[in-house]
């Protein structure tokens, strides 16, 4: 995994931990940064992962 994945998967534990403790003492604040944390981390994550995909090279095939 790179450093990429990693950041992501911490910010979607961060922003998941968040929402339960902003639900938990009933502090809206806390809970909606959670969610757009949340939400955010999986957004930049499915861009990072599309970018890598759309300016990947081909392979050259060398023909006998």
């Amino acid at each position: 995994m790179t450093w990429s994945d990693w950041a992501c998967l911490g910010m979607i534990i961060v922003g998941f931990a968040l929402f339960l403790i902003g639900a938990n003492i009933y502090n809206a604040i806390i809970g909606y940064s959670g969610i757009y944390l949340f939400i955010g981390a999986i957004a930049a994550y499915l861009i990072i992962y599309l970018y890598k995909e759309l300016t990947k090279k081909t392979p050259i095939i060398q023909k006998p």
